[in-house]
């Protein structure tokens, strides 16, 4: 719940032909298309509303850049945690989260 620093937002890729569907990983950014650091979320379902339409504010979508391949079981646990209010920020978890380990596969 601390800020860290980032490096400079990167371009939406949005428009890459990949789908927020269940087990995905996106971008999560603000209303600003460009926006995206180093937050990301996982698709618990198809979310086809968050996919890229068109090239305006309200078409970019979010960019998935990656897939959950094994222990959905896991994200699906961590949805069931309750969330509140914590250090002035609202909707989080209240028990801390930490991703130990991610593995990328080629």
């Amino acid at each position: 719940m601390t800020q860290k620093p980032t490096y400079e937002p990167i371009r939406n890729e949005a428009k890459n032909g990949l789908r927020n569907t269940r087990g995905t990983v996106a971008l999560a950014r603000t209303s600003d298309p460009h926006s995206a650091t180093s937050q990301f979320f996982i698709n618990l379902t198809d979310n086809d509303f968050l996919n890229y339409t068109s090239s305006t504010p309200d078409g970019w979508g979010y960019c998935v850049f990656g897939q959950v391949n094994d222990g959905m079981h896991v994200v699906e646990d961590i949805n069931g945690i309750p969330t509140g209010s914590r250090h002035g920020f609202k909707d989080v978890p209240l028990t801390e989260i930490l991703i130990e380990k991610v593995e990328v596969v080629k």
